[in-house]
């Protein structure tokens, strides 16, 4: 068994072990008449509070100096606790037996708000006390998080199952939150080089994110080929 396929199953297997833990809410949720686009919808509009935690947060230390850190670790929790929401959804379709087209792309469409409203309100903190470095890293992270779903979307629309890479979708949401959450903790304590924790996490995904777009590009251009 190689990397990949090891990824793959470890990836599979934690999933699974979700599942088990969230279809207890789910068959309620189902029985309350709670329905697939509902549950997306409440998602992104928990990833607009968290975002919104975080503008908040850049205004203030904007405008005071001082940066309310309890402000921002509230944020990643409420991006971290929205962002399964994600998970909620299809298992609501999967076991409520109301999976359809539109709700796959409603919820495609929506993940990709939800991404860009998150990195959106990083950007807008980073900005307002002078990180300009740092916000012009995020905007990075955000090119690289749209062109990974773009190329496979893409790709998938020419007949070609394109999922590989690094830096994907659940890798990206797991390094914000953890960044925003440990910027906000080590930043109540008092720790002064706080925010290079979210810088650090911005970069992450900056550079990783594009090397996976580049991957799936240089994935299809073989899959191209073979198909010649």
């Amino acid at each position: 068994m190689n990397l990949k396929q090891r990824s793959k199953q470890g990836r599979d297997s934690l999933q699974q072990g979700i599942y088990v833990v969230i279809n207890p809410l789910v068959r309620l949720m189902i029985k309350c008449g709670i329905t697939p686009n509902m549950v997306t919808t409440i998602g992104m509009l928990g990833q607009v509070l968290g975002a919104a935690l975080l503008i908040r947060a850049g205004y203030v230390a904007g405008h005071t100096g001082i940066v309310p850190y309890s402000l921002v670790t509230w944020a990643g929790v409420v991006i971290i606790l929205f962002s399964l929401f994600d998970m909620l959804d299809g298992q609501v379709a999967r076991l409520g037996n109301m999976v359809s087209k539109f709700g796959a792309m409603y919820d495609s469409v929506l993940d990709r708000y939800c991404e860009l409203i998150s990195l959106g309100g990083v950007t807008y903190y980073f900005i307002q006390f002078g990180g300009l470095w740092e916000a012009l890293i995020t905007y990075m992270a955000i090119i690289g998080s749209l062109l990974v779903s773009y190329v496979r979307a893409r790709a998938e629309g020419l007949g070609i199952e394109c999922k590989i890479g690094f830096m994907q979708r659940p890798e990206r949401v797991v390094v914000t939150c953890l960044g925003v959450i440990l910027t906000g903790i080590l930043g109540q304590a008092g720790v002064e080089w706080a925010n290079l924790v979210l810088a650090g996490a911005m970069t992450l995904i900056a550079v990783f994110a594009n090397i996976t777009a580049a991957a799936r590009i240089q994935h299809c251009r073989r899959a191209m080929e073979k198909m010649q």
